[in-house]
């Protein structure tokens, strides 16, 4: 399978508490039902637990500001612990099989620990020390 960045997004106040804005070119990476405006997927995060999330388009407008509602995202949010300036990543695994495109997509949520020669060093919230207290 191969993996895809889709994209990283570092956290705002307005995505803890409501939906996260949701970058207009990875939804290409998605399919919607025909005439829809929502679709649902899963994500595997990097302790192998399955979250499902709802994206979705405004109806109107030239712009279809995508977003994850908040009734999806909310509890990603809660259980990893996430806080402004933290930052979450998604990628997509694709495999071209013979019966179709199998897609798999998977979410980090990351937190910055250190600068290190310059450089932001970033770590699975799972991975903190602290994580889950």
């Amino acid at each position: 399978m191969e993996q895809v960045h889709l994209f990283t997004k570092k956290l705002k106040p307005t995505h803890i508490s409501h939906a996260l804005s949701f970058p207009t070119h990875a939804l290409e990476a998605f399919s919607f039902p025909e005439g829809a405006h929502t679709t649902r997927f899963e994500a595997v995060d990097s302790t192998d637990n399955v979250w499902g999330f709802c994206l979705s388009t405004r109806l109107t407008g030239a712009h279809p500001k995508p977003v994850l509602l908040r009734s999806s995202w909310r509890r990603f949010v809660e259980q990893k612990g996430l806080v402004p300036e933290d930052r979450v990543v998604f990628f997509m695994e694709r495999s071209d099989e013979a019966d179709g495109m199998i897609r798999r997509y998977t979410v980090r949520a990351q937190r910055k620990v250190m600068m290190l020669m310059g450089q932001d060093v970033w770590v699975d919230v799972e991975d903190l020390p602290l994580y889950g207290l």
